[in-house]
C-alpha cells in the first residue's frame, strides 16, 4: 500500500471525548446556578437539540465575527436542551450561566483523551507522515488541543466554522488538502462518523476510515 501523504483526523468523538457525558457536564454547570435536572434529562434533550440545529459554519461571513457566531450558536442548542428539559425558566441568569459553561469546553478539564490516541500519532509523527485536524467543531478547538498535549502532532487544522462549510460537504475536505498541497487521492481521513467522516471523505476523493468507538 502507498503511504499517504497526509493523514487528517476528526477531533471529538475519534481524538478525545466528553469526560462522563453533555449531560453530566451541563448539569454540573447549571447546579452552581440553581438549577437541578437529571443527568438522563440532558443528555435526551441535548441530542435533540444538537440534531435539530443547522450545520457550524457560517458562509460568507466576516472571519472577525465568527468566534461570535459560534459562540451563539452553541447558546441556541444549550438553550433549547434546557426549554427541552423543562427547566429553563429556573436560570435567573442563563447568559451568565453560558458563559462559563462556553469557556468550560475550552479547557481540558471536561474530556478525556481516548488511551489509543497518544502512541498511534507518535508511531505516524516516526513516520514522517503529516498529520491535519478536520473537524466539525469551533475555534475553541485550537485551545482544547494545546490543553491535551495535542498541537504539536497537527500541522494543519481545518474547521468548519472557518471554512465556511461542514462535513460532510467536499468543500472542507478541499478546503484542508490545499493546505497540504495534496491531491484527494493521496489522503487519507479518520473519523467516528460514519456520515460525516467516512462517507464524506469518500465523496471528496480521500481514503475514509471509519473509527467506531462503540466496538472498541
Amino acid at each position: 500500500m502507498i503511504p499517504p501523504q497526509v493523514i487528517f483526523f476528526d477531533a471529538v468523538g475519534t481524538l478525545f471525548g466528553v469526560r462522563g457525558s453533555v449531560g453530566e457536564v451541563y448539569g454540573k454547570i447549571a447546579w452552581r446556578y440553581g438549577v437541578d435536572v437529571p443527568t438522563e434529562v440532558l443528555n435526551q434533550a441535548f441530542y435533540q437539540s444538537f440534531k435539530a440545529a443547522n450545520s457550524p459554519a457560517f458562509p460568507g461571513c466576516d472571519r472577525a465575527k465568527i468566534p461570535q457566531l459560534e459562540f451563539e450558536w452553541w447558546s441556541a442548542i444549550a438553550e433549547q436542551t434546557f426549554k427541552q428539559a423543562n427547566v429553563f425558566d429556573q436560570f435567573s441568569d442563563f447568559s451568565k450561566f453560558f458563559t462559563e459553561l462556553y469557556s468550560y469546553f475550552e479547557t481540558a478539564e471536561p474530556w478525556i483523551l481516548y488511551a489509543d490516541v497518544m502512541p498511534t500519532l507518535e508511531k505516524l509523527r516516526d513516520r514522517n507522515i503529516p498529520l491535519g485536524i478536520l473537524s466539525n467543531f469551533d475555534s475553541r478547538l485550537h485551545a482544547v488541543l494545546k490543553a491535551l498535549n495535542l498541537t504539536n502532532f497537527f500541522s494543519s487544522v481545518t474547521l468548519s466554522t472557518e471554512v465556511g462549510a461542514a462535513k460532510p460537504s467536499p468543500q472542507i475536505f478541499n478546503a484542508a488538502l490545499s493546505k497540504h498541497d495534496c491531491l484527494a487521492e493521496s489522503a487519507w481521513h479518520v473519523g467516528d462518523s460514519l456520515e460525516e467522516d467516512f462517507k464524506g471523505a469518500k465523496a471528496a476523493g480521500l481514503r475514509g476510515i471509519w473509527l467506531d468507538r462503540k466496538t472498541i
